[in-house]
């Protein structure tokens, strides 16, 4: 925990480095380039009702953040998802790291097939409704820069997204199943993490990442690349989760019955996604590794059996837990929803996981601006 913790507390002082040299910046150059001018107009009408400025910088910020959902689930489909070539059945580009995969579900190349899917569809969406009222949509192609994965299946091209030096917070899982606190209520609650999961892969980099020693049968996989697998099925959750979160939290800042129809019917979809993979991770077993790259140790903890109920395998319904006010009934919910700093706060949890770890200054600079442009959006305006 305390690894975990300085890990965090280093990508914080690193984030507010930035956001004091970069995002005024930034936001001063808003209407240029990839940030686009937002609308001509400063509003418009859409079935009957005003879209705002706001509207349009919650909607482009949420573009962004698909756009880069979009980019690690490609990652995670070409190499452990069931492959593009309409429903074949064909799996991964990497029998091996499929393999290890199964170990969480028979089914999830499937599910990793299906939730690349999902966010594609979500990020073209909303770039071209965007369009539609003449705002720009958002494009990160020349942030696409990190190098790929060298191991049999992976593309080769520039990625936004880094997979290969991960520190998931695994808090989701504690939070989800406490009936008592309620992080919109107490956020300097210290949730405790399921797994410590610190600078590890969750793909393999190169065809050596495949091989090792393995446990006895039925699941004669390198420990290794056990490890890697069961990294990426709890970074799954961590991702969905974060988005479960985040539409509920913008769309009480919209305006237009349009824009907010697509939050509260696309941010479900993510909490689809989050309870799916939550199920799944609940089957990781017991195995340590070293990672020979980085040095960095995980030990991952069965779940499913002889756990408190607090780390429980099998629970993946959020129990109900105190909500808006403490005086009220407890109340099983989605958490948090705290709108104040909600794009931020994304872009935080995203840096903090490891996902840029590579980027340029001037992709941080502009996924701070949107996420500020975001966070500055009222209802009324």
């Amino acid at each position: 925990m305390k690894q975990l913790t300085e890990v965090l507390d280093r990508a914080a002082n690193r984030r507010s480095f930035l956001k004091n040299s970069l995002v005024a910046g930034a936001v001063a150059t808003a209407g240029m380039g990839i940030l686009g001018s937002g609308l001509p107009a400063f509003a418009r009408e859409t079935n009957n009702s005003t879209i705002t400025k706001g509207d349009i910088d919650i909607l482009r910020f949420l573009a962004a953040a698909e756009i880069l959902e979009t980019d690690l689930w490609e990652q995670y489909t070409e190499l452990g998802g069931t492959q593009d070539t309409e429903e074949s059945g064909v799996n991964g580009g990497s029998p091996q790291y499929t393999a290890a995969l199964q170990i969480l579900d028979g089914d999830m190349a499937q599910y990793i097939h299906d939730n690349t899917d999902d966010e594609r569809s979500h990020q073209a969406f909303i770039n071209a409704f965007l369009e539609s009222i003449g705002a720009d949509p958002v494009n990160l192609d020349q942030f696409a820069t990190l190098p790929s994965s060298k191991a049999t299946g992976a593309r080769d091209m520039g990625r936004l997204t880094n997979l290969m030096n991960l520190t998931v917070d695994t808090s989701f899982w504690t939070r989800y199943r406490s009936s008592t606190e309620n992080p919109d209520l107490n956020s300097k609650f210290p949730f405790g993490q399921s797994e410590l999961i610190v600078n590890r892969t969750a793909i393999p980099r190169t065809d050596d990442d495949l091989n090792g020693p393995a446990h006895i049968a039925p699941f004669d996989i390198p420990d290794h690349l056990k490890a890697i697998a069961f990294t990426a099925g709890f970074h799954f959750c961590a991702i969905e989760q974060g988005g479960s979160s985040l539409y509920p939290s913008l769309a009480q800042r919209v305006n237009n019955v349009d824009v907010l129809r697509i939050l509260l019917s696309i941010g479900p979809t993510e909490t689809a996604h989050f309870q799916t993979w939550m199920d799944k991770a609940g089957n990781v077993l017991t195995v340590t590794d070293v990672d020979p790259v980085t040095g960095a140790k995980v030990t991952f903890q069965q779940l499913s059996t002889n756990r408190p109920e607090s780390l429980q395998g099998n629970l993946i319904m959020p129990e109900p837990c105190p909500f808006l006010s403490p005086k009220f009934p407890a109340c099983s919910i989605i958490r948090p929803t705290n709108t104040t700093g909600a794009a931020m706060g994304a872009v935080k949890g995203l840096t903090a996981d490891g996902l840029f770890i590579g980027q340029s200054p001037e992709f941080f600079t502009t996924l701070n601006a949107l996420a500020a442009a975001a966070d500055a959006a009222q209802r009324g305006f």
